[in-house]
Formats: C-alpha cells, structure tokens, sequence
C-alpha cells in the first residue's frame, strides 16, 4: 500500500534524525524505546483511519458530499428533511393562497354578574341588548363576547374588523349593529406615516374599553358620560420618536349623517412614552355634534330652528398620563366639555336652551399582592352644575345614573320634587376591585362600588324615593385567546 510504504519511511527517517542528534546520543535507552514506541502507535492510528475511509460506502446519487465536508446528518436524514421542505413550502402556498398570511384571530367573553341597590336588580349579564334600556354605568360593555380579525399585508397595510354582538361601540349608537371596529391603515411615505379610516372606538382616557385591558368591571365617569363613543371618517396616524400622533375629521356617534348635519368633527390624539414605565397623552373633539337637547325627550322640538339645534358646537379636552412598574400602577386623568345649546334646563325666562359645562377628574391606582392576585382602587369626579346639569349625551335629567338636579320630599303635596332646577348635581365614585389570574386565559374580577351625588339624585325603584348614594357589587369571568 503506498501511504503504507510512506509512513514507513518517515519513521525511518524520523528514527535516523532523532540518532543523529546530540541530544538523542545523550539518552538513555529506555527514553529512545519510549519515543519510537509514541512514533510507532501514530503510524498505526493514521493506518487504522485510512483503512476505514477506504471501507465506507460510496455515496447514493443525488446525496454527494461538497469537498472537504462531512454529513451532519445520515443520508436517510437527508431524504426526510428534504421531504419535510417540499411540504412546508406547499403548506406556505396554501396558505398565502388563502388570505391566511399575516391573519391574527383573537377574542374574549366575560359573563358578569351585576347587583345594584337602587335599581333592585341583581343577575347575569351577557350579551344583553345596549338598546334594551339605554348604555348606562351599570350596563356599560362588560358582558360581551367579542371576535378580532386582523390582518397586514406584505406591503405594511393593516385590516381589522371587530364583532362585539350587542355590546359594542356600535351597538351603542346605532342600536343594532354589531361592528365594533371596522378599520384600515396603509402606511404612505413610511410604515411610521400611515391613512387611516372606517370605524374607530374612541382613543380618550387612561381605561380602555376592552375587558382584557380594563382592571376593574366597571369604567370612570370619564369614561361614560364625557368621552365619544366612536368615530366614523378617515385621518391619520403619525408614529416619530416616542410620539404618536393621530387625528381623524369623521362623525361622531354616528355612522351616517342625517338631514341637516354637514359638518364633521375633527378628533385627535398625542401620546408621548417618557421612558421604559411612565408616559402621558391627550386628546380632544372639536366641531358639531348631535345635540339630543333639540327636542323635549318624547320627539317635540323646542324653540327655535330645529335643523340648527340637531348639530350644535361641542369641544371636549382630556389629558391622562401613567406610570407602571414592578406591582404598582398609577393612573390619571382631567377632562373638560361644553356643548352648545345642550344642558338640562332651558332658560326660565325665555325658554331658550342654555350651554352645557362640566368638568371631571378620574385616578385609579393597582399593586399586585402576588404575580397572580392584584388590588384595585379608583376614585372619580364630575363638576356639572352648570344650568341644570348635563353631559355628552346625557342631556336630560337621569335618575338611573345620577345626572340633572337633584330631588327633595314636599312634605305639603307629599311627592317628591326638583325644587333648584337651575343647579345640576356633581357626581362622585368610588371602586375598590380585585383580579385573580386564574391561568394565562382566564382572570377572574370583583368590584364594589359607590356612586354618591351632592343632592338626592338617585331613583330608589322599590319605594320611587330618591338617594344621595348607590351601591353596586360585580363579578366577572374574562375568557380570551
């Protein structure tokens, strides 16, 4: 063999060198047998590794080695992985071909049990009609059970659609419908520069109106007598830095204009990420909007032209920060609103509609005991006095919600009476709430809550007397995936 007969060789040589050193002459023996024996076991490692190269097999066509490389993997490997490749690649055209690319489909259901004093009512609630009897606190979008379709395409475009059966935004203004969201985003300059339009919940406030993103059962007085409930128009969203910046001329509560109503509003929103936990944003409404004060409640239209009053001028400003780290967050919100020609009661002189004002602060702060189990406290409260009372879309005296003048006992006609309608009550709540996260799909929630006014506003139904205050107790399940 000739690599056989040139490593005899080089051992010769290598043994004629070692002799022929001074350093060799000077061992002994015993050291010179040493060092041809390491020589000689080399030799006989390299022969053995030849030997198995010579044996191995030769490779199967199609499954050749590049030069200098050694399989990672067995040949019969080989084949399953590239059998494995052709039907992943099949799979990925499959679904491309489908729409399936880039499509997220999430949802959540949160039946809730809900017990008020005033109302006499106690029971389940869940995906009950908003129509049924009005959105009120009590009756606000918990117990819902909601689907979420999202998708973006390879060229950045964003498409959402949201059903919320009864429970969503569009439940709320329409009555009907059961769109939550129905939204498009397509990036311009950048994927940072993006048109947006369709249908959009409204952005205001620290809560969200989602379950899954709301602490407590319940939302802040803010957030169900002063903020809009949803736009419907087109704008866009403006992402630099830390900011965001976005901005929409639409339709306020309505997803189609009726005779007589031209002019949108225009909506905005700015929030600013200070750092990795803190953070604020604001956001506000300017033009006109429905004014639900152009008639007398039952459909008769007050004095003056009923085509102005329909839309009159609304401007709503909200600021709100955060901050959250470790257990703790800390939450904030100021809101401010007037609407022409909106408040409660009418000029008693003249019998023309008087301006609606108000003004309103909301904190709500949470800490976790444990990863799992979490407290929660918020406070809230709205100044409304202004000619009666009165805020965005509640216009009228409401003695479920507890807004408008407040009522006395007359003891001479023993019946109850509004004896200051000039003055609308201030509202004030209180909510101390606790969450469980029961596993990574299921929080379970509690809330007790307090809702008192400065006069007795609230409608006691067992008895028609009326309180300075209410109670309410809830519970709720939130499922999501």
């Amino acid at each position: 063999m000739t690599t056989t007969r040139k490593l005899t060789t080089l051992t010769l040589a290598l043994m004629s060198a070692f002799a022929g050193t001074p350093s060799a002459m000077a061992q002994s023996n015993a050291d010179l047998l040493k060092e041809l024996k390491a020589l000689k076991d080399r030799v006989e490692q390299l022969e053995r590794q030849l030997k198995e190269k010579e044996a191995a097999p030769a490779a199967k066509p199609g499954n050749e080695l590049p030069a200098g490389k050694q399989w990672g993997m067995t040949p019969e490997q080989v084949q399953e992985f590239n059998r494995i490749a052709v039907k992943t690649e099949a799979l990925e055209d499959s679904r491309d071909a489908m729409g399936l690319k880039n499509l997220k489909i999430s949802g959540y259901m949160d039946p809730t049990f809900i017990y008020n004093k005033n109302q006499d009512r106690a029971g389940f609630q869940f995906v009950n009609r908003v129509d049924d009897d009005g959105y009120n606190y009590d009756n606000s979008y918990f117990g819902a059970a909601v689907i979420d379709f999202q998708k973006e395409t390879d060229s950045g475009s964003r498409w959402r659609l949201t059903l919320a059966p009864n429970r969503g935004v569009g439940a709320v203004f329409d009555g009907t419908s059961m769109i939550h969201e129905a939204s498009v985003s397509v990036p311009l300059t950048d994927l940072q520069t993006r048109f947006i339009a369709g249908q959009l919940p409204d952005w205001s406030g620290y809560e969200y109106l989602q379950p899954t993103l709301n602490k407590l059962i319940t939302h802040n007085l803010l957030f169900d007598f002063t903020l809009p409930t949803a736009y419907t128009g087109a704008g866009l969203e403006i992402t630099r830095g830390k900011w965001i910046y976005k901005g929409m001329l639409a339709n306020m509560n309505a997803s189609k204009k009726q005779p007589g109503n031209k002019a949108p509003v225009f909506a905005y929103r700015v929030d600013y990420a200070r750092g990795e936990f803190q953070g604020f944003g604001f956001a506000g409404v300017h033009g006109k909007a429905a004014n639900l004060r152009a008639d007398d409640g039952v459909g008769n239209p007050v004095s003056g032209d009923p085509y102005e009053l329909r839309d009159t001028s609304l401007n709503l400003f909200e600021f709100d920060a955060y901050f959250i780290r470790g257990d703790w967050t800390v939450q904030g919100q100021l809101s401010l609103g007037q609407q022409k020609n909106a408040a409660i009661t009418a000029d008693p002189v003249t019998g023309e509609l008087r301006d609606a004002r108000w003004w309103g602060l909301s904190a709500l702060a949470a800490h976790k005991f444990t990863p799992r189990f979490e407290g929660i406290a918020r406070v809230d409260y709205i100044s409304n006095k202004k000619n009666g009372g009165a805020l965005l879309g509640y216009n009228f005296a409401d003695d479920r919600n507890g807004i408008g003048p407040g009522w006395a006992f007359d003891d001479a006609s023993g019946t109850w009476v509004q004896p200051d309608t000039e003055h609308g009550v201030n509202r004030m709540a209180f909510s101390f709430g606790l969450s469980y996260l029961f596993n990574l799909n299921t929080v379970l929630k509690a809330e007790y809550r307090l809702d008192r006014a400065n006069d007795p506003v609230f409608l006691h139904v067992k008895d028609g007397s009326y309180k300075k205050t209410n109670h309410l107790l809830g519970a709720s399940v939130l499922v999501s995936f």
